[in-house]
Protein backbone atom coordinates (compact mmCIF):
# COMPACT_ATOMS: atom_id res chain seq x y z
CA UNK A 1 0.00 0.00 0.00
CA UNK A 2 1.71 3.23 -1.13
CA UNK A 3 1.29 6.24 1.26
CA UNK A 4 -1.16 8.66 -0.32
CA UNK A 5 1.12 11.71 0.89
CA UNK A 6 3.92 10.49 -1.87
CA UNK A 7 2.31 12.47 -4.59
CA UNK A 8 5.44 13.44 -6.43
CA UNK A 9 8.81 12.52 -5.53
CA UNK A 10 10.57 16.02 -4.35
CA UNK A 11 8.72 15.55 -1.30
CA UNK A 12 8.88 11.85 -0.80
CA UNK A 13 12.18 12.05 0.92
CA UNK A 14 11.03 14.32 3.62
CA UNK A 15 7.29 13.01 3.84
CA UNK A 16 8.64 9.69 4.53
CA UNK A 17 8.44 10.32 8.68
CA UNK A 18 5.05 11.47 8.29
CA UNK A 19 3.63 8.77 6.49
CA UNK A 20 5.56 6.10 9.02
CA UNK A 21 4.26 7.48 12.19
CA UNK A 22 1.87 10.18 11.98
CA UNK A 23 -0.59 9.36 8.99
CA UNK A 24 -1.84 6.77 10.06
CA UNK A 25 -1.19 2.73 10.27
CA UNK A 26 1.42 0.95 7.83
CA UNK A 27 -0.22 -1.36 5.37
CA UNK A 28 0.97 -4.85 7.87
CA UNK A 29 0.02 -2.97 10.64
CA UNK A 30 -3.50 -2.14 9.79
CA UNK A 31 -3.97 -6.24 8.03
CA UNK A 32 -2.07 -7.28 11.30
CA UNK A 33 0.42 -9.42 9.14
CA UNK A 34 2.47 -10.09 11.61
CA UNK A 35 0.02 -12.63 13.51
CA UNK A 36 -1.63 -13.87 9.75
CA UNK A 37 1.74 -14.43 8.59
CA UNK A 38 3.30 -16.13 11.61
CA UNK A 39 -0.05 -18.93 12.59
CA UNK A 40 1.57 -21.61 10.40
CA UNK A 41 3.15 -24.16 12.52
CA UNK A 42 4.97 -27.43 10.89
CA UNK A 43 4.36 -29.94 12.94
CA UNK A 44 6.75 -31.71 10.75
CA UNK A 45 9.71 -29.49 10.70
CA UNK A 46 9.47 -28.87 14.98
CA UNK A 47 9.87 -32.82 14.45
CA UNK A 48 13.18 -32.29 12.59
CA UNK A 49 11.75 -33.89 9.71
CA UNK A 50 10.30 -31.03 7.62
CA UNK A 51 7.75 -31.95 4.75
CA UNK A 52 7.91 -29.10 1.89
CA UNK A 53 3.56 -29.59 1.00
CA UNK A 54 2.44 -29.50 4.87
CA UNK A 55 2.72 -25.48 4.54
CA UNK A 56 0.67 -25.53 1.26
CA UNK A 57 -1.86 -27.73 3.56
CA UNK A 58 -2.37 -25.15 6.24
CA UNK A 59 -2.44 -21.83 4.09
CA UNK A 60 -4.82 -23.75 2.03
CA UNK A 61 -7.24 -24.44 4.79
CA UNK A 62 -6.11 -20.75 6.92
CA UNK A 63 -7.69 -18.96 3.42
CA UNK A 64 -10.61 -21.24 3.71
CA UNK A 65 -11.43 -20.27 7.23
CA UNK A 66 -10.95 -16.79 6.66
CA UNK A 67 -13.35 -17.00 3.68
CA UNK A 68 -16.05 -18.91 6.05
CA UNK A 69 -15.62 -16.10 8.09
CA UNK A 70 -16.67 -13.73 4.97
CA UNK A 71 -19.32 -15.65 4.16
CA UNK A 72 -20.89 -15.64 7.57
CA UNK A 73 -20.41 -11.50 7.96
CA UNK A 74 -22.42 -11.37 4.83
CA UNK A 75 -25.14 -14.34 5.67
CA UNK A 76 -25.02 -12.63 9.13
CA UNK A 77 -26.47 -9.36 7.76
CA UNK A 78 -29.02 -10.59 5.34
CA UNK A 79 -30.52 -12.61 7.99
CA UNK A 80 -30.45 -9.00 9.57
CA UNK A 81 -32.26 -7.36 7.16
CA UNK A 82 -34.83 -10.45 6.00
CA UNK A 83 -35.90 -9.98 9.79
CA UNK A 84 -36.51 -6.41 9.80
CA UNK A 85 -38.74 -3.89 7.82
CA UNK A 86 -37.63 -4.80 4.17
CA UNK A 87 -37.61 -1.77 1.91
CA UNK A 88 -36.94 -1.24 -2.16
CA UNK A 89 -33.26 -0.23 -1.90
CA UNK A 90 -32.59 -3.28 0.73
CA UNK A 91 -33.32 -5.82 -1.47
CA UNK A 92 -31.09 -4.87 -4.21
CA UNK A 93 -28.61 -4.90 -0.89
CA UNK A 94 -29.77 -8.34 -0.53
CA UNK A 95 -28.70 -9.22 -3.96
CA UNK A 96 -25.15 -7.75 -3.92
CA UNK A 97 -24.41 -9.56 -0.62
CA UNK A 98 -25.72 -13.05 -2.31
CA UNK A 99 -24.28 -12.38 -5.27
CA UNK A 100 -20.37 -11.88 -2.99
CA UNK A 101 -21.19 -15.14 -1.19
CA UNK A 102 -21.91 -17.17 -4.74
CA UNK A 103 -18.48 -15.40 -5.90
CA UNK A 104 -16.56 -16.57 -2.57
CA UNK A 105 -17.96 -20.05 -2.96
CA UNK A 106 -17.02 -20.07 -6.20
CA UNK A 107 -13.41 -19.27 -5.37
CA UNK A 108 -13.61 -22.49 -2.60
CA UNK A 109 -14.61 -24.54 -5.04
CA UNK A 110 -11.42 -23.69 -7.29
CA UNK A 111 -9.33 -23.37 -4.39
CA UNK A 112 -9.21 -27.53 -3.89
CA UNK A 113 -7.34 -27.61 -7.41
CA UNK A 114 -4.05 -26.07 -5.43
CA UNK A 115 -4.39 -29.12 -2.99
CA UNK A 116 -4.49 -31.17 -5.65
CA UNK A 117 -0.96 -30.42 -6.79
CA UNK A 118 -0.22 -32.02 -3.72
CA UNK A 119 0.27 -36.08 -4.85
CA UNK A 120 -1.02 -38.97 -2.01
CA UNK A 121 3.12 -39.88 -1.28
CA UNK A 122 3.45 -35.74 -0.43
CA UNK A 123 0.08 -35.99 1.78
CA UNK A 124 1.09 -39.64 3.51
CA UNK A 125 4.46 -37.84 4.60
CA UNK A 126 2.80 -35.62 7.27
CA UNK A 127 -1.11 -36.84 7.34
CA UNK A 128 0.20 -38.72 10.73
CA UNK A 129 0.72 -34.83 12.49
CA UNK A 130 -2.83 -34.31 11.62
CA UNK A 131 -4.96 -36.69 14.10
CA UNK A 132 -6.99 -36.44 15.46
CA UNK A 133 -7.78 -33.19 13.57
CA UNK A 134 -10.49 -33.07 10.81
CA UNK A 135 -11.98 -30.54 9.24
CA UNK A 136 -15.26 -31.91 10.55
CA UNK A 137 -14.04 -29.77 13.71
CA UNK A 138 -14.37 -26.44 11.41
CA UNK A 139 -16.96 -24.34 13.95
CA UNK A 140 -17.52 -21.65 11.50
CA UNK A 141 -18.80 -23.95 8.16
CA UNK A 142 -21.11 -25.41 11.02
CA UNK A 143 -22.06 -22.31 12.02
CA UNK A 144 -22.65 -21.75 8.41
CA UNK A 145 -24.57 -24.65 7.54
CA UNK A 146 -26.97 -23.95 10.65
CA UNK A 147 -27.24 -20.03 9.32
CA UNK A 148 -28.40 -21.22 6.30
CA UNK A 149 -30.86 -23.58 7.36
CA UNK A 150 -29.37 -27.41 7.42
CA UNK A 151 -31.47 -29.34 10.07
CA UNK A 152 -30.06 -31.47 12.61
CA UNK A 153 -32.41 -34.49 11.68
CA UNK A 154 -30.71 -34.52 8.04
CA UNK A 155 -27.25 -34.55 9.23
CA UNK A 156 -25.68 -37.72 8.26
CA UNK A 157 -24.44 -39.19 11.38
CA UNK A 158 -20.56 -38.63 12.93
CA UNK A 159 -20.59 -40.93 15.48
CA UNK A 160 -22.42 -38.95 17.26
CA UNK A 161 -23.85 -35.59 17.64
CA UNK A 162 -21.60 -33.02 15.70
CA UNK A 163 -21.31 -31.17 18.53
CA UNK A 164 -19.71 -33.63 20.40
CA UNK A 165 -16.41 -33.29 18.58
CA UNK A 166 -16.21 -29.83 20.42
CA UNK A 167 -16.06 -31.45 23.36
CA UNK A 168 -15.64 -28.77 26.88
CA UNK A 169 -15.06 -25.84 24.16
CA UNK A 170 -17.74 -23.79 25.94
CA UNK A 171 -17.74 -21.03 23.52
CA UNK A 172 -17.87 -23.33 20.49
CA UNK A 173 -20.89 -24.97 21.67
CA UNK A 174 -22.32 -21.58 22.95
CA UNK A 175 -21.96 -20.32 19.09
CA UNK A 176 -23.55 -23.17 18.18
CA UNK A 177 -26.78 -23.55 20.38
CA UNK A 178 -27.32 -19.99 19.28
CA UNK A 179 -26.90 -20.54 15.66
CA UNK A 180 -29.57 -23.35 16.04
CA UNK A 181 -32.21 -21.44 17.95
CA UNK A 182 -31.89 -18.29 15.76
CA UNK A 183 -33.83 -18.36 12.69
CA UNK A 184 -31.55 -19.70 9.49
CA UNK A 185 -31.85 -17.63 6.31
CA UNK A 186 -34.54 -20.58 4.66
CA UNK A 187 -36.97 -19.81 7.80
CA UNK A 188 -37.12 -16.05 7.11
CA UNK A 189 -37.36 -17.06 3.44
CA UNK A 190 -40.33 -18.87 3.99
CA UNK A 191 -41.98 -16.52 5.34
CA UNK A 192 -41.02 -13.64 3.07
CA UNK A 193 -42.11 -15.96 0.28
CA UNK A 194 -45.48 -16.61 2.22
CA UNK A 195 -46.35 -12.88 1.93
CA UNK A 196 -46.30 -12.52 -1.50
CA UNK A 197 -48.86 -10.39 -3.45
CA UNK A 198 -51.84 -12.03 -5.06
CA UNK A 199 -51.93 -15.24 -3.23
CA UNK A 200 -55.15 -14.49 -1.11
CA UNK A 201 -58.37 -14.57 -2.30
CA UNK A 202 -59.44 -11.30 -3.80
CA UNK A 203 -59.52 -9.79 -7.60
CA UNK A 204 -56.80 -12.10 -8.67
CA UNK A 205 -56.29 -15.21 -6.66
CA UNK A 206 -52.92 -17.11 -8.17
CA UNK A 207 -53.21 -20.33 -6.69
CA UNK A 208 -57.16 -20.61 -7.96
CA UNK A 209 -55.79 -19.43 -11.44
CA UNK A 210 -52.72 -21.39 -11.83
CA UNK A 211 -54.88 -24.68 -10.51
CA UNK A 212 -57.67 -23.39 -13.87
CA UNK A 213 -54.85 -23.32 -16.07
CA UNK A 214 -52.88 -26.30 -15.27
CA UNK A 215 -55.97 -28.08 -15.59
CA UNK A 216 -56.67 -27.14 -18.96
CA UNK A 217 -53.41 -27.60 -20.31
CA UNK A 218 -53.55 -31.33 -18.98
CA UNK A 219 -57.47 -31.56 -20.83
CA UNK A 220 -55.73 -30.39 -23.93
CA UNK A 221 -52.86 -32.98 -23.69
CA UNK A 222 -55.43 -35.95 -22.69
CA UNK A 223 -57.21 -35.01 -26.01
CA UNK A 224 -54.23 -34.90 -28.16
CA UNK A 225 -53.40 -38.19 -26.67
CA UNK A 226 -56.96 -40.07 -27.23
CA UNK A 227 -56.99 -38.91 -30.71
CA UNK A 228 -53.09 -40.39 -31.17
CA UNK A 229 -53.76 -43.43 -33.95
CA UNK A 230 -51.07 -45.22 -32.73
CA UNK A 231 -52.18 -47.71 -29.73
CA UNK A 232 -48.49 -47.69 -28.04
CA UNK A 233 -47.57 -43.65 -28.96
CA UNK A 234 -51.48 -43.09 -27.23
CA UNK A 235 -50.51 -45.24 -24.21
CA UNK A 236 -47.62 -43.45 -23.71
CA UNK A 237 -48.92 -40.22 -23.95
CA UNK A 238 -52.14 -40.78 -21.71
CA UNK A 239 -49.53 -42.46 -18.87
CA UNK A 240 -47.19 -39.15 -19.28
CA UNK A 241 -50.44 -37.29 -18.27
CA UNK A 242 -51.35 -39.15 -15.12
CA UNK A 243 -48.03 -38.93 -14.52
CA UNK A 244 -48.25 -34.87 -15.09
CA UNK A 245 -51.52 -35.36 -12.99
CA UNK A 246 -49.49 -36.81 -10.14
CA UNK A 247 -47.32 -33.67 -9.74
CA UNK A 248 -49.47 -31.22 -9.98
CA UNK A 249 -51.60 -32.92 -7.17
CA UNK A 250 -49.07 -33.12 -4.89
CA UNK A 251 -48.95 -29.20 -4.96
CA UNK A 252 -52.11 -28.68 -5.13
CA UNK A 253 -53.75 -30.94 -2.41
CA UNK A 254 -52.63 -29.38 1.01
CA UNK A 255 -52.14 -32.83 3.20
CA UNK A 256 -50.26 -34.59 0.35
CA UNK A 257 -47.71 -31.34 0.36
CA UNK A 258 -47.79 -31.80 4.28
CA UNK A 259 -47.54 -35.30 4.13
CA UNK A 260 -44.15 -34.85 1.93
CA UNK A 261 -42.64 -31.92 4.13
CA UNK A 262 -42.93 -34.60 6.93
CA UNK A 263 -40.79 -37.13 5.02
CA UNK A 264 -38.13 -34.58 4.39
CA UNK A 265 -38.57 -34.21 0.73
CA UNK A 266 -39.96 -30.79 0.67
CA UNK A 267 -38.76 -27.53 2.82
CA UNK A 268 -41.13 -24.74 2.36
CA UNK A 269 -44.70 -24.34 3.40
CA UNK A 270 -47.59 -24.76 1.36
CA UNK A 271 -47.84 -20.67 1.34
CA UNK A 272 -44.35 -20.63 0.34
CA UNK A 273 -44.31 -22.84 -2.29
CA UNK A 274 -46.93 -20.95 -3.70
CA UNK A 275 -45.33 -17.28 -3.64
CA UNK A 276 -42.16 -19.49 -5.44
CA UNK A 277 -43.71 -20.08 -7.81
CA UNK A 278 -45.87 -16.99 -8.48
CA UNK A 279 -42.49 -15.35 -8.65
CA UNK A 280 -40.85 -17.77 -11.11
CA UNK A 281 -43.87 -17.54 -13.17
CA UNK A 282 -43.84 -13.83 -13.39
CA UNK A 283 -40.00 -13.19 -13.32
CA UNK A 284 -40.64 -10.49 -16.31
CA UNK A 285 -42.75 -8.77 -13.96
CA UNK A 286 -40.57 -5.46 -12.88
CA UNK A 287 -41.44 -6.45 -9.31
CA UNK A 288 -40.92 -10.01 -9.26
CA UNK A 289 -37.58 -9.62 -11.55
CA UNK A 290 -35.43 -8.80 -7.83
CA UNK A 291 -37.14 -11.50 -6.00
CA UNK A 292 -36.32 -14.59 -9.01
CA UNK A 293 -32.66 -13.23 -8.67
CA UNK A 294 -32.86 -13.79 -4.97
CA UNK A 295 -34.19 -16.97 -5.62
CA UNK A 296 -32.11 -17.93 -8.31
CA UNK A 297 -28.47 -16.90 -6.06
CA UNK A 298 -30.13 -18.92 -3.09
CA UNK A 299 -29.99 -22.13 -5.67
CA UNK A 300 -26.49 -20.81 -6.92
CA UNK A 301 -25.29 -21.13 -2.52
CA UNK A 302 -26.80 -24.67 -2.52
CA UNK A 303 -25.14 -25.75 -5.38
CA UNK A 304 -21.61 -24.08 -4.98
CA UNK A 305 -21.58 -26.08 -1.13
CA UNK A 306 -22.50 -29.41 -2.91
CA UNK A 307 -19.87 -28.94 -5.47
CA UNK A 308 -17.58 -27.82 -2.63
CA UNK A 309 -18.29 -31.17 -0.68
CA UNK A 310 -18.16 -33.13 -4.34
CA UNK A 311 -14.86 -31.63 -4.95
CA UNK A 312 -13.55 -32.22 -1.48
CA UNK A 313 -15.06 -36.19 -1.80
CA UNK A 314 -12.94 -36.73 -5.13
CA UNK A 315 -9.90 -35.47 -3.57
CA UNK A 316 -9.96 -37.40 -0.65
CA UNK A 317 -10.63 -40.69 -2.55
CA UNK A 318 -7.40 -39.10 -4.23
CA UNK A 319 -5.21 -38.67 -1.41
CA UNK A 320 -6.37 -41.67 1.36
CA UNK A 321 -8.80 -43.87 -1.06
CA UNK A 322 -12.32 -45.59 -0.17
CA UNK A 323 -10.98 -47.40 2.64
CA UNK A 324 -8.98 -45.54 5.56
CA UNK A 325 -10.47 -43.86 8.08
CA UNK A 326 -10.13 -39.77 8.59
CA UNK A 327 -8.10 -37.94 10.74
CA UNK A 328 -10.65 -37.12 12.76
CA UNK A 329 -12.21 -40.87 13.19
CA UNK A 330 -15.03 -40.43 10.60
CA UNK A 331 -15.22 -43.14 8.01
CA UNK A 332 -13.52 -40.77 5.20
CA UNK A 333 -14.13 -40.96 1.87
CA UNK A 334 -17.68 -42.74 2.81
CA UNK A 335 -18.79 -40.19 5.29
CA UNK A 336 -18.01 -37.28 3.09
CA UNK A 337 -19.81 -38.72 0.27
CA UNK A 338 -22.78 -38.79 2.04
CA UNK A 339 -22.98 -35.36 2.50
CA UNK A 340 -23.93 -35.28 -0.90
CA UNK A 341 -27.28 -35.62 -0.82
CA UNK A 342 -30.63 -33.61 -1.30
CA UNK A 343 -30.50 -33.63 2.43
CA UNK A 344 -28.09 -30.86 2.76
CA UNK A 345 -29.63 -28.79 0.54
CA UNK A 346 -31.15 -26.12 2.13
CA UNK A 347 -33.46 -24.63 -0.60
CA UNK A 348 -34.31 -27.98 -2.54
CA UNK A 349 -37.72 -26.87 -3.30
CA UNK A 350 -36.68 -24.15 -5.10
CA UNK A 351 -34.34 -26.71 -7.34
CA UNK A 352 -38.08 -28.62 -8.29
CA UNK A 353 -39.89 -25.64 -9.17
CA UNK A 354 -39.26 -26.64 -12.90
CA UNK A 355 -41.66 -29.17 -12.16
CA UNK A 356 -44.40 -27.44 -11.38
CA UNK A 357 -43.99 -25.22 -14.60
CA UNK A 358 -46.52 -24.45 -17.73
CA UNK A 359 -45.60 -23.11 -20.88
CA UNK A 360 -45.91 -19.31 -20.88
CA UNK A 361 -48.94 -19.71 -23.14
CA UNK A 362 -51.27 -20.80 -19.66
CA UNK A 363 -50.17 -18.34 -17.95
CA UNK A 364 -53.18 -16.31 -15.95
CA UNK A 365 -52.63 -12.71 -17.13
CA UNK A 366 -52.45 -10.38 -13.83
CA UNK A 367 -55.50 -8.20 -13.60
CA UNK A 368 -55.31 -4.42 -13.89
CA UNK A 369 -55.74 -4.15 -9.97
CA UNK A 370 -52.80 -6.54 -9.01
CA UNK A 371 -50.51 -4.81 -11.91
CA UNK A 372 -51.82 -1.47 -10.36
CA UNK A 373 -51.21 -2.71 -6.78
CA UNK A 374 -47.60 -3.35 -7.83
CA UNK A 375 -47.31 -0.07 -9.19
CA UNK A 376 -48.23 1.61 -6.37
CA UNK A 377 -45.87 -0.64 -4.02
CA UNK A 378 -43.09 0.81 -6.00
CA UNK A 379 -44.29 4.49 -5.95
CA UNK A 380 -44.32 3.73 -2.16
CA UNK A 381 -48.05 3.36 -1.69
CA UNK A 382 -48.79 2.36 1.92
CA UNK A 383 -52.23 1.34 1.42
CA UNK A 384 -50.97 -1.39 -1.46
CA UNK A 385 -51.85 -4.97 -0.52
CA UNK A 386 -48.23 -5.53 -2.36
CA UNK A 387 -45.87 -3.61 0.30
CA UNK A 388 -46.69 -7.27 2.55
CA UNK A 389 -44.81 -9.27 0.47
CA UNK A 390 -41.08 -6.84 1.56
CA UNK A 391 -42.51 -5.09 4.60
CA UNK A 392 -44.29 -7.35 7.00
CA UNK A 393 -41.91 -10.68 6.47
Amino acid sequence: MSCPLNRNSDHAVGEENLCNHEAGMLYGEYLMLDKILSAQRLLSQENSDPVHDEHLFIVTHQAYELWFKQIIFELDSIRAIFSEVLEETQTLEILKRLNRIVLILKVLVDQVMILETMTPLDFMDFRNYLRPASGFQSLQFRLLENKLGVKVQNRVKYNTNYMKVFGHDKKALKALNMSETQPPLSELVEKWLERAPGLGPGEFDFWKKFQEAVEQLLDEQREIAENEKSEAVKKYLLNDVRKREEVYESIFTREIHDALMMRGERRFSHKALQGAILITLYRDEPRFSQPHQILNLLMDIDSLITKWRYNHVLMVQRMIGSSQFGTGGSSGYHYLRSTLSDRYKVFVDLFNLSTFLIPRAYIPRLSTSIKRQLCLWQNGDDSSDGEKFDKNV
